[in-house]
């Protein structure tokens, strides 16, 4: 008979994320980061390849990258919506977590296996942070997607961000927002 954990189970069906304009100072210290990183690399990673790692963004390092940000949309041509987005994020950010996809070659595992343990690691990263009492959310769009961003963040030419983990105090609570019907989604298989 499993042993259920009720509390997880409930911490699981409510989890909520908070969007980076809802934290507030303070931000996790090192010592209490690391626990949450430690239990964000707890996912499947099929042949230990360890095909992701993470870049960790101080508060201090954040105008440099909204800087960076901007950069990028004026190369690109973007317009003024998503330069601001893209910049926004870095401008009201106090720390957060970039998890870089890392594929590793490997004749038995396909990139696409580790592309999928890089994700896992991202929300495990997001849940390790909401279940330690913090605000957390996982953002990406245009900017995690560009490839001259990857570039001025270091990261090598087979890397690319697979998400980007705000973490802080929690400001104003989101609303709830709708979930999918489970029963509409999905299909049971008998014999």
């Amino acid at each position: 008979m499993p042993q259920a954990r009720p509390a997880v189970t409930e911490f699981l069906l409510t989890r909520r994320s908070h969007p980076p304009k809802t934290l507030i100072a303070p931000c996790p210290s090192t010592e209490q980061l690391l626990p949450i990183l430690e239990a964000a690399v707890r996912v499947p990673d099929h042949g230990m390849l360890v095909p992701w790692r993470f870049v960790v963004i101080a508060p201090e390092a954040m105008p440099r990258l909204a800087d960076l940000a901007e950069k990028r949309a004026t190369d690109l041509g973007l317009d003024d919506e998503k330069r601001a987005k893209g910049r926004a994020q870095f401008d009201i950010g106090n720390l957060a977590v970039m998890v870089v996809a890392s594929p590793k070659l490997s004749d038995k595992i396909p990139e696409m296996e580790q592309t999928l343990s890089a994700g896992a690691v991202c929300v495990s990263l997001l849940n390790a942070a909401l279940a330690a009492g913090w605000g957390a959310s996982w953002i990406t769009g245009w900017v995690s997607h560009d490839r001259g961003f990857a570039e001025g963040m270091g990261l090598a030419a087979n890397e690319w961000i697979a998400g980007i983990v705000h973490i802080g105090t929690k400001g104003t609570a989101p609303a709830e927002r709708p979930r999918p019907d489970v029963a509409s989604i999905t299909t049971w298989l008998g014999a």
